[in-house]
């Protein structure tokens, strides 16, 4: 009876072992869970984290516009980024739409990144490539942002260029960087330097 008894006292301490070990379990768990807030970057954060250039210049157009609108961007002292050249020393075209042709996406945009911020003048520009019905007007957004090196990715120009024939090719922003990145006040014009047009091999067509 006695040896009984026993065996009935270790199957007891046995059972508050296993439960204060799982109460415990819980206890860490509910910790772990109400931290996770705290300690999960936020996905705008990480978006900008992971922002593969330094500058970053946007155009989209409507979607419901299927004409060939091209993005043209140079950075100081270097050849113009586009289509016809898609990477250089420093900026790369990530990519060419044709607007609705051969489009994976309903998307209308094209993008272009840096690596690093040379310091000097900046010219962007948007190009009317595509044939355009008489009296329609596409207006383009152009967005251009900035990523120094350890900072987070901000905005620093945005405009609506309108086209509304063939062959336009109009200056959004001619601008000037630091190396750091900081945009040099009173730099920022929209007067009109053509990287496309006005070269000597460029054929109009009609």
């Amino acid at each position: 009876m006695r040896r009984g008894l026993e065996y009935l006292d270790e199957d007891t301490w046995g059972t508050v072992f296993r439960d204060v070990i799982l109460l415990a379990l819980i206890g860490f768990v509910a910790m772990v869970v109400m931290l996770l807030p705290h300690i999960t970057p936020n996905k705008q954060d990480a978006e900008d984290h992971k922002a593969p250039g330094n500058v970053i210049v946007e155009m989209h157009w409507p979607n419901d516009m299927p004409y060939d609108v091209d993005l043209w961007v140079q950075a100081p002292r270097e050849v113009p980024v586009g289509f016809w050249n898609m990477g250089g020393n420093t900026f790369n075209l990530l990519r060419d739409d044709l607007g609705g042709e051969g489009d994976a996406t309903d998307k209308n945009y094209e993008i272009t990144y840096s690596r690093g911020i040379p310091p000097g003048e900046y010219v962007v520009n948007v190009h009317m490539y595509g044939p355009l019905p008489h009296g329609v007007t596409i207006p383009v957004n152009v967005v251009v942002s900035v990523k120094p090196m350890y900072a987070d990715l901000y905005q620093i120009l945005e405009t609506i260029i309108k086209l509304t024939r063939r062959n336009q090719e109009e200056t959004a922003y001619r601008f000037r960087l630091t190396a750091e990145g900081d945009l040099v006040p009173g730099s920022v014009s929209t007067l009109n330097r053509p990287l496309i047009t006005g070269f000597k091999g460029f054929k109009k067509v009609p």
